[in-house]
């Protein structure tokens, strides 16, 4: 099943419109899409929302919030301001 573009007929129903450009990339104009670049290549495009962090910096971050959360639980029962049920 295919989805058909129908305009009115001038009688009060739908006739089909038939399809004239088979190549839907010509109908775009941005230049964004490449469409007024020569031979239709893509622009290079960088990302704004995404600026990747280190490998080397990613894992300090873990393993520093490791070492802090490993410190807030040795401090607090050390200290008995947690104590185990018992």
């Amino acid at each position: 099943m295919s989805l058909q573009l129908h305009r009115p007929d001038g009688k009060g129903g739908l006739e089909p419109r038939p399809a004239v450009e088979r190549d839907w990339r010509t109908q775009l104009r941005s230049a964004r899409w490449g469409a007024a670049l020569s031979r239709g290549r893509l622009p290079e495009l960088g990302n704004p929302e995404m600026n990747p962090t280190s490998v080397t910096r990613s894992v300090l971050f873990w393993l520093v919030l490791a070492a802090a959360t490993f410190g807030t639980i040795v401090l607090g029962y050390g200290s008995g301001f947690w104590h185990f049920a018992g």
